[in-house]
């Protein structure tokens, strides 16, 4: 019956109420089966679990199970029903419950059905048909009629409501017509949804969504016109009959077999970005938009396609060219929304676009009919999901495989392809060979490295139709030479393409040939010059020696052939996939090479014997004796082709004309002189830039060349021919007796002068870093205001500099970019309106930024109160006055009475004085303005009022006429002012009871006016006396004296209290703080960070920027955010719990004491612990202080509110300005709507959550805070990858499938809405994790830009400010190209209390800044360094993406995005007016860690092709800044340690060996100045110099260089110096390392909070190898060098020589504890002993982690070994031979050798050290034998041990003269021969591991490591006793945060109270 009631609008919003109350946070427990357990008849309906359900079942249910909870109090039947039609629907998708969690799932909702029945049943006063239909009708009769309403709170009922109507409607459909069931498990998802309810992520385009703010946009409404244009297109039977939904993305769905979630997802897109560029141009037809559009997104195809010489296959008609080309860049988005991991291949989708488009053209044509389509033909069909399993599948089944081949990453780079070696397969012709549809059969398709059968089929075929691996016999000629069809052959692997990551250091070299060889030429130019001993230039061009220095190029020919073998070598394994071009070039450079190689040095030959072409006569000029021999000829014609190189260098129009023309001569120049691939062509840039990089390393060069030639190399020469001019008497036996001219000492003298030589380029780059950084820093005003003195000096001015910065200009005056001018003075408007206009909304800006730090809790009420701007009234704006915010003007009312009441002379003078401080004299208008206008509310008696005129007009007199110091005596002025203080308090109180209070304060205030202040006061009460005895007032003195401002008759004469009005109040409040603020208000704001960002955004206004668009014109841009595991929330349990005893809370609350005042004041508690109701914004506090996923998502989400904000200042009107910007989503609904619609056209967030759809399939915590987040933050989308499993049919049953999908989900109702779901070929992360995360997720972002922001990241509403400005710069041309990367500046957020965090906050700031912005100019080589960079979001999706994700090679995936970028000529800029906040590390072990991840991804990028590719292909200045601003640092720093070690190695040789005391006593050769300037060189460097230096210039930039001093000599004295020494250790040992063994992997820092402490165990672990062995090493090489060295050199020059290194050495072995909190704390002392020993003696094995037991750990330090090849090993047993040097030199120097050198004396030692081999092995099988069982007699074998040794010592001290001294010299001579022999045993493991011995070697390396151990754990248990040191320690530690007064102490200690778990 239809009269059995409707469901009014009441139990609507009961329901959605109740939801918005209860269902805040979903459930994410079993919330099932405690409904179900329930026994009480009185039935209280419990919500049934909707979140955690079996994952095959998910998409279909959740939304039925959802409005069952929400419905389920007001319609239980209803809900019923819903549930019922659940388990219909569960039971026909998985009948037999075999998916995982089925089973338990329908149980569960059986018994709940049961139980609802029972009880609603009883209830039903109609059919259920008939329930659910009124049910249904109700709500569809509520969105029909507030289907327009822009209430928010309307909206959000709106969207319950049509969620309810749309799940009811699918069950009313179902009940009515059960049959619509059968095929419910192939149904789409959504495919049977109401139109009420159709997911939309911005654009709502289903009919429900029309009447969207965003739909009603002008260009919304074309673009949408345009995408459903299907005029004239052939559409099949079924298409013709969908007439409401066709559109062009229909059509090629229904062609082409896309995914309905890829078409309805890049619908949108396009849309989108149509509506965006179409607005931005002023064009009524949105062809412009796509003509733009089709050649952004087309470009990289047409330069593929112009590569490979084929036509293209886009072809556009004469007429519907718009149609033609939508469809076009319709198809090429849903190949790439579409394409998965395949989106790294940027030319791969060229391919597949190229033949895809011209099956497109074939359809609209009509040259394939769609009856003809499905043929076998055509690659893909109509077919669901055809793309997909047809195009994408086997592609990706390669790069599966070929993964998987890497073994993690372990491999060898040579094994298997990585994806740029698939995509490159696309750069040949030979690519056309796979055809279309593609040949399964093609060796492409191969993964196997062995041969296979020929009759087996490939993995990626077992699907494949037989009719799909035909080919047509001919294809057409834009489609390429295709190949064809070859009887079927054996498969083989194409192997590498165009490039092999080879492993090894030769790598350095082939890269950068050309700055080595120009270094070794050089170094061989300076020598010769210095061995000639020129006095003067000019005598380089005397006989003979012009002919020497020539002789380089013999060695340039040795060069060049050596680089081009090493070309063949490395690229040896791409034989089979190189183009035979490029193989002829490389045999060709050998030849060439080799010919050179011959006639060089024979012409050198011939003319050094005859010398008859030099002139003869006495006089004749340098130029006549020039000598122009056959040798330089052939000179001349050997440079021929470098002297094209320099003509094209000064031409780089002509150089790149060259490069990317296809004209066949071009073409030979090209390959001959570049590697002629696909990427590298044309990055030249404009001239002008190349002149002044140039320029820039023409300084660096000669500095550091003069240099080495007069402070390294001149010097050597004279003590070079010292030592080979004598004799010596070795005092060993000397291995290589016949080599002459003692070359030994020549090389021990000269290696290490020349590893410096190499490698101090990198200083001298360092301090021009630093001077032309400053002085470009200087030149762009930094820090111009840095302190907050320079801000209220500036502050009137911001208005101006704001209006010109942050305000779009007048369509009048928008000539020119940039607002920059040279003088920055920001001149006032010259129309008075627009200058009011702009201080309104300057006031409006500025509050909203002050609010925001209040929000942010940077700052308290009363400093809000007194940094709020007031906001000017319309009577205001028309008088100009202008309301500044009071901490300007403090005290200024004060010192101007003070200076009033003292002054003494004419008003003029008082009034200059006043006048001379602009504040003081706003400040004193103001406040005469508020007396009056508060007065006038207040006096509301006729009387009285009159009086207050009359004095008011008198004072207004007295200041026209400049008589005020005539009328008035100012000496009262301080009173009065303390009377308008008295009153101004009792206002703001507003009791009423103070009325007579008020009374008398005025009565007291008249009478000190007129009595004490005005001259003639009398006058005043005459006239008014006069005037009141007129009307009749005979008692009017006796009134005024008594009675005034008193009621009288019953009428007030005041108005008090006040009208409870807010903005009366706030003005009340300001003339209040006006008058009472002292000078501390000048130190606003308190809070160090809040000074920091107001000083910076300031200071930014006055900087150069683009100009500002409106928010309509500007550019839309996303930012992606890719989140793993990090925290998203901190939760109760961890804010009060650590396994330290410092809880986070308790750590957050000393470390931000101010912070946390101001939230216990905003959220209005003394302690939110006691209050449970406060823990979330606890829980929100403490998490935006910590580097959680909350705090960056709050600091993304200010870019939509200040576009918010942008707009409203741009649209609104005066008086919406006047009233506010918070009151429009209370007052002006539509103009919010707008806003919001604006907003959502211009930015999209999207956060990569990987693991979001397993946290909410497992209850997960962070999928409650993840899903918070996007209840807060409406707009904010989440993309994650679903794993699920499938039940298929197969042959011989069913088997379980597993699904991936990539969905986008958003919040509605409270609940996680899914978007669009697009399914996966298979798993995405099959590469680096962070660049497959981001890559399934970038389809759903949009908009023309892309930032990039990590999860340790923040922002600031003043920085989100200035984006629009930001993204104009992609508008301008930078060089020959527009911006397509715009590199950013960070802040580092987290150096606020230990010293290491500021130590590396400073270093990342002085990189951030002064590095890239030299790197970005001149140099033109910043790359993409991280986040937050932002990307030409439509150039980087066409050529790969935002990142690169190849295991292992791409580490470091965010640089190679920079490389890829500038290969593909674009253009990289840096701009500093804009930064975003960054975390770092804070504790030593977490910075080692990051430090030495870098530094294993450095070692990785020297081995990439894209390094390889830069530094051939740049221009030789470009090549040298590329290589010193990316490895070259590291390079530098490994050659820096090297240096070391040969220096000391060869003092080595020489001490022992008998050369030293020689050379000293018979040459004279003592301190050598070379040796000792190489070591300053590597000092410089050890020290942290090169870093330093520039973050002195950075800090002096924008804190004083007096702060600069300052910090940097506190930086020093708190051990920076130390610190950079050990991360110096850190980055060389991992990057040698890596190169040598490879091993790179990712290094979790963990980004905690707290400081803790590390065990020693933890310590020793993380660097034993990477620094305490080298520690141990180095002091044992100055100890014997210093023991051996007395007898013949003093120790003040061993001192100077060797301090650094003693410096460095000990650094190496106790920085660790050092810098390690509460490192010399008894209490942890004690335990990291226990704990030592613990882990030194348990035994390993499988499954036992290295944390638990050395011998695990032992076994993975070896990883890198185990996977090296041959020749690596051989190097680490090389290395290995140095520690027997020791041996062999020291046996020659014991007393009981007695001066011997015969070499039998060193075969003795070898026979002794096996001796204590076999006693060590004794022992060990004792120990084995006997200790367990027989007890007694292993300690009697062990006492005859002993005293067999002591004889044997005894018998020797007296036999043969053995002393105490030959003991300690036998210890330091066999300690490092034992080492050696471990190390060598660990390179020889495979041979050894199965044999006896490899057991002794483990054994030995325990000794070895327990030993050093101990070693290292003496010395500080020993200064553990001292409780200074303790002190001291702590001190140095966090010396910043005592300054902040900060109590570490407690930190330390963890004294805290004890709270309880939550």
């Amino acid at each position: 019956m239809e009269d059995d009631g409707i469901v009014s609008a009441c139990p609507i919003m009961a329901a959605f109420e109740r939801n918005q109350r209860i269902h805040d946070v979903p459930s994410t427990s079993n919330t099932s089966a405690i409904s179900l357990t329930s026994e009480n008849e009185d039935h209280v309906p419990r919500p049934f679990e909707s979140e955690r359900l079996p994952v095959t079942l998910t998409p279909e249910i959740q939304r039925f199970l959802r409005v069952a909870n929400l419905i389920e109090q007001e319609e239980p039947r209803v809900a019923y029903i819903c549930r019922l039609h659940v388990l219909i629907i569960a039971q026909t998708m998985d009948r037999d419950s075999e998916g995982r969690g089925v089973r338990q799932f329908k149980t569960s909702l059986l018994k709940r059905l049961k139980q609802d029945d029972e009880i609603t049943k009883e209830k039903r006063k109609v059919s259920d048909i008939r329930e659910l239909r009124r049910v249904y009708q109700a709500y569809n009769d509520y969105i029909i009629k507030n289907g327009k309403s822009y209430d928010l709170v309307s909206r959000g009922k709106l969207i319950y409501a049509r969620s309810i109507v749309s799940v009811l409607g699918e069950v009313l459909k179902a009940i009515v017509s059960p049959a619509n069931l059968q095929g419910v498990a192939d149904r789409n998802l959504g495919g049977g949804r109401s139109e009420f309810d159709v997911p939309y992520n911005i654009l709502p385009l289903d009919n429900g969504g029309i009447q969207h703010a965003i739909m009603q946009l002008s260009e919304i409404k074309a673009a949408v016109s345009a995408i459903r244009n299907i005029r004239g297109l052939p559409l099949d039977q079924e298409a013709q009959k969908q007439t409401t939904a066709l559109d062009l993305f229909v059509f090629l769905q229904g062609f082409f077999g896309f995914q309905k979630g890829n078409v309805a997802n890049q619908r949108e897109h396009l849309i989108l970005l149509l509506a965006n560029i179409h607005n931005r141009r002023s064009h009524k037809s949105v062809d412009v938009a796509v003509d733009e559009l089709m050649k952004k997104f087309f470009k990289n195809y047409t330069n593929w396609r112009k590569f490979l010489n084929i036509k293209s296959s886009i072809r556009l008609p004469k007429d519907e060219g718009q149609q033609y080309k939508l469809l076009y860049l319709g198809l090429h988005l849903l190949i790439w929304g579409e394409a998965a991991n395949l989106r790294f291949m940027p030319e791969c989708l060229c391919y597949i676009f190229h033949h895809m488009a011209h099956q497109l053209h074939g359809i609209l044509t009509g040259a394939i009919a769609s009856t003809e389509w499905d043929t076998s033909v055509n690659a893909v069909s109509a077919e669901p999901e055809s793309f997909l399993n047809k195009i994408v599948c086997p592609i990706y089944q390669v790069i599966h495989e070929e993964a998987e081949k890497s073994k993690n990453g372990t491999a060898d780079h040579s094994t298997w392809r990585n994806y740029d070696d698939l995509n490159e397969f696309f750069w040949s012709p030979n690519c056309f060979e796979l055809g279309w549809p593609m040949n399964l059969h093609h060796d492409f398709f191969y993964t196997k490295l062995s041969d296979i059968d020929s009759t087996k089929k490939p993995q990626a075929l077992e699907n494949t139709n037989e009719n799909e691996r035909n080919n047509e016999d001919a294809c057409d000629e834009e489609l390429g030479s295709q190949a064809p069809i070859q009887k079927p052959r054996e498969a083989k692997w194409l192997g590498k393409t165009n490039f092999v990551e080879v492993r090894s250091f030769w790598q350095i070299f082939r890269s950068f040939d050309r700055m080595w060889s120009f270094f070794i030429l050089a170094l061989q130019a300076m020598i010769i010059m210095a061995s000639h001993d020129l006095e003067s230039p000019i005598q380089l061009f005397e006989k003979g020696v012009f002919e020497n220095v020539m002789s380089i190029f013999i060695t340039s020919s040795v060069l060049k052939l050596i680089q081009a073998i090493l070309d063949i070598i490395f690229t040896w394994k791409t034989r089979h996939t190189m183009d035979i071009s490029q193989k002829k070039r490389q045999y060709l450079n050998v030849g060439v090479a080799v010919i050179w190689m011959i006639i060089l040095p024979t012409c050198y030959a011939t003319s050094r014997k005859k010398y008859t072409c030099y002139s003869t006569k006495s006089r004749a000029s340098w130029a006549e004796e020039l000598c122009i021999s056959p040798y330089m000829v052939s000179v001349a014609i050997y440079l021929t082709s470098n002297a094209i190189k320099m003509v094209l260098f000064f031409v780089p129009a002509v150089s790149k004309y060259i490069e990317v023309s296809n004209w066949r001569f071009c073409m030979l120049i090209s390959w001959w002189l570049k590697s002629g691939l696909f990427v590298g062509r044309g990055m030249q840039e404009r001239q002008v830039s190349q002149m002044k990089y140039a320029l820039f390393w023409i300084l660096v060069l000669s500095s550091k060349f003069s240099f080495s030639y007069f402070f390294e190399i001149k010097p050597l020469i004279a003590p070079t021919r010292n030592i080979i001019d004598i004799g010596v008497q070795y005092d060993w036996h000397e291995l290589f007796p016949k080599i002459k001219n003692n070359a030994g000492a020549v090389a021990a003298i000269w290696t290490p002068v020349t590893v410096v030589y190499f490698m101090d380029t990198q200083i001298w780059y360092s301090v021009f870093c630093t001077i032309f950084g400053g002085l470009y820093g200087i030149l762009h005003h930094l820090g111009e205001i840095r302190t907050l003195g320079m801000l209220r000096s500036r502050f009137q001015s911001l208005p101006y500099a704001f209006n010109a910065r942050l305000i779009p200009p007048p369509k009048n005056n928008r000539k020119g970019r940039r607002r920059g001018f040279l003088g920055r003075r920001f001149h006032k408007l010259g129309v008075p309106e627009e200058e009011r206009n702009a201080l309104a909304k300057f006031a409006l800006m500025w509050n909203q930024i002050i609010s925001k730090l209040r929000h942010e809790d940077l700052i308290n009420n009363r400093e809000l109160n007194l940094m709020t701007m007031m906001m000017p009234t319309q009577t205001e704006k028309l008088s100009g006055v202008v309301r500044w915010p009071v901490f300007l003007l403090a005290n200024k009312v004060s010192m101007a009475f003070s200076m009033a009441k003292d002054f003494v002379g004419e008003y003029h003078g008082l009034f200059r004085k006043i006048r001379r401080d602009k504040n003081m004299h706003d400040a004193v208008i103001e406040c005469f303005e508020s007396l009056k206008y508060f007065l006038d509310i207040l006096v509301v008696g006729d009387l009285e009022k009159r009086i207050i005129a009359n004095i008011l007009e008198e004072v207004e007199l007295s200041i026209q006429k400049s008589s005020l110091l005539k009328n008035f005596r100012l000496g009262p002025l301080p009173a009065l002012r303390d009377k308008c203080v008295e009153l101004l308090e009792l206002l703001l109180g507003g009791e009423e009871e103070h009325h007579s209070k008020v009374v008398k304060v005025l009565q007291d205030m008249f009478e000190l006016v007129t009595r004490d202040m005005m001259v003639n006061g009398d006058r005043i009460l005459d006239l008014l006396n006069n005037s009141q005895q007129t009307e009749g007032h005979t008692y009017f003195f006796e009134r005024v004296g008594r009675e005034l401002f008193w009621s009288a008759d019953g009428q007030d004469s005041i108005n008090f209290p006040l009208p409870d009005n807010s903005i009366l109040r706030d003005q009340i409040n300001r003339f209040y703080l006006l008058l009472t603020i002292k000078d501390t208000a000048m130190d606003l704001p308190s809070n160090i960070e809040a000074r920091r960002r107001l000083s910076f955004f300031v200071t930014s206004l006055f900087m150069d920027m683009p100009c500002s668009p409106k928010v309509r014109n500007m550019l839309s841009f996303s930012v992606l955010t890719p989140h793993f595991m990090e925290d998203v929330n901190f939760s109760m349990r961890e804010l009060h719990w650590s396994q330290e005893g410092v809880p986070i809370i308790f750590y957050m609350q000393r470390i931000y004491p101010d912070e946390w005042k101001n939230f216990l004041e905003r959220v209005g508690y003394e302690d939110t612990e006691k209050d449970e109701s406060k823990e979330e914004e606890l829980r929100s506090w403490a998490s935006f202080r910590g580097q959680t996923l909350s705090r960056t998502v709050r600091g993304m989400m200010y870019y939509r509110e200040a576009l918010r904000l942008q707009a409203f200042l741009e649209i609104a009107m005066d008086q919406d300005i006047i009233e506010g910007y918070d009151s429009i989503d209370r007052g002006n609904r539509e103009l919010s709507a707008q806003l919001d619609a604006l907003a959502d056209l211009k930015f999209t967030y999207v956060v990569s959550c990987q693991m979001f759809g397993s946290q909410k399939a497992s209850g997960d915590p962070h999928f409650k805070d993840v899903l918070d987040l996007m209840i807060r933050y409406p707009s904010l989308r989440v993309a994650y990858v679903e794993e699920k499993e499938e039940i298929v049919d197969v042959e011989g049953g069913r088997k379980i499938k597993k699904i991936y999908s990539s969905i986008l989900v958003k919040a509605v109702n409270n609940f996680d809405q899914e978007i669009y779901r697009i399914q996966l070929p298979g798993p995405p992360i099959i590469g680096e994790g962070k660049p497959e995360n981001q890559n399934h997720a970038i389809i759903f972002t949009r908009g023309e830009a892309l930032q990039t922001i990590d999860m340790n990241q923040d922002n600031y509403l003043e920085e989100a400010l200035k984006m629009r400005n930001l993204l104009q710069e992609f508008l301008q041309h930078n060089g020959q190209r527009p911006p397509t990367i715009l590199g950013l500046r960070e802040h580092i957020f987290t150096g606020s209390v230990s010293s290491l965090a500021w130590f590396m906050s400073y270093q990342e700031t002085s990189f951030v800044t002064i590095g890239q912005r030299l790197l970005a100019n001149p140099l033109r080589v910043r790359f993409h360094y991280g986040h937050p960079d932002i990307f030409d979001r439509v150039f980087h999706i066409t050529r790969g993406g935002i990142s690169k994700a190849s295991k292992t090679i791409n580490l470091s995936e965010d640089v190679f995005a920079g490389f890829n970028s500038t290969l593909r000529r674009g253009s990289i800029t840096y701009h500093e007016y804009i930064q975003v906040g960054k975390g770092r590390d804070v504790g030593l072990n977490q910075i080692s860690k990051f430090e030495a991840k870098v530094a294993n991804g450095n070692s990785e990028q020297t081995i990439s092709r894209d390094i390889y590719r830069l530094a051939q292909q740049f221009d030789f200045f470009r090549m040298l800044s590329c290589y010193f601003t990316t490895i070259g640092f590291y390079l530098s720093s490994l050659m820096s340690i090297i240096g070391i070690y040969v220096f000391l190695y060869g003092q080595l040789y020489l001490v022992l060996s008998g050369l030293a005391k020689a050379l000293i006593q018979e040459a004279n050769v003592g301190n050598v100045q070379s040796l000792e300037t190489a070591l300053a060189s590597q000092s410089f460097i050890q020290l942290g110099l090169l870093t330093g230096l520039p973050m002195v210039m950075e800090i002096g930039l924008e804190k004083g260089f007096l702060m600069a001093l300052k910090d940097f000599v506190l930086m020093q004295l708190q051990l920076a110096s130390v610190f950079f020494t050990f991360s110096l250790g850190t980055k060389t040992h991992y990057f040698g390392r890596t190169i040598l063994h490879g091993g790179a992997k990712y290094r979790p820092t963990g980004r905690k909070v707290v400081v803790f402490h590390a065990s020693f165990s933890e310590n020793y672990r993380l660097y034993s190898r990477s620094h305490f062995v080298k520690g141990f090493e180095l002091l044992l090489l100055l100890v014997i060098y210093d023991l051996f060295r007395r007898s013949f050199e003093s120790s003040m020059a061993y001192v100077l020589i060797t301090y650094s290194v003693w410096f460095m050495s000990i650094t190496w072995l106790f920085a660790p504890f050092l810098f390690n909190p509460s490192g010399f704390s008894w209490s942890k002392i004690v335990d990291d002993w226990k704990d030592w020993n613990k882990w030194i003696k348990v035994q390993g094995g499988i499954g036992v982690h290295p944390d638990k037991s050395w011998q695990s750990w032992w076994d993975a330090e070896q990883a890198h070994i185990h996977r090296s090849g041959f020749v690596a090993r051989f190097i680490e047993v090389f290395l290995s031979l140095r520690f027997f040097l020791y041996q062999y030199g020291l046996v020659y120097h014991l007393d009981i050798s007695q001066k011997s050198t015969n070499f039998f004396v060193y075969v003795l030692s070898w026979i002794v050290l096996l001796a204590i081999f076999l006693l060590v092995k004794a022992v060990n099988m004792g120990r084995q034998q006997f200790s367990a069982r027989h007890q007694l007699v292993f300690r009697l074998f062990k006492v005859f041990l002993f005293l067999g040794v002591l004889s044997i010592i005894v018998t020797l001290s007296v036999v043969c003269k053995l002393s105490l001294k030959d003991i300690i010299v036998c210890c330091l001579a066999f300690l490092p021969t034992g080492w050696g022999l471990i190390l060598i045993a660990q390179a020889a493991r495979p041979k050894i591991e199965n044999t006896g011995l490899w057991e002794f070697v483990r054994v030995l390396a325990r000794a070895y490591d327990y030993g050093m151990g101990v070693i290292l754990f003496a010395p500080v248990a020993c200064l553990a006793w001292l409780p200074i040191i303790s002190a001291f320690q702590t001190r140095f530690l966090f010396n910043e945060a005592f300054s902040r007064r900060l109590h570490i102490q407690s930190i330390l200690a963890g004294k805290t109270k004890k709270h309880h778990q939550r």
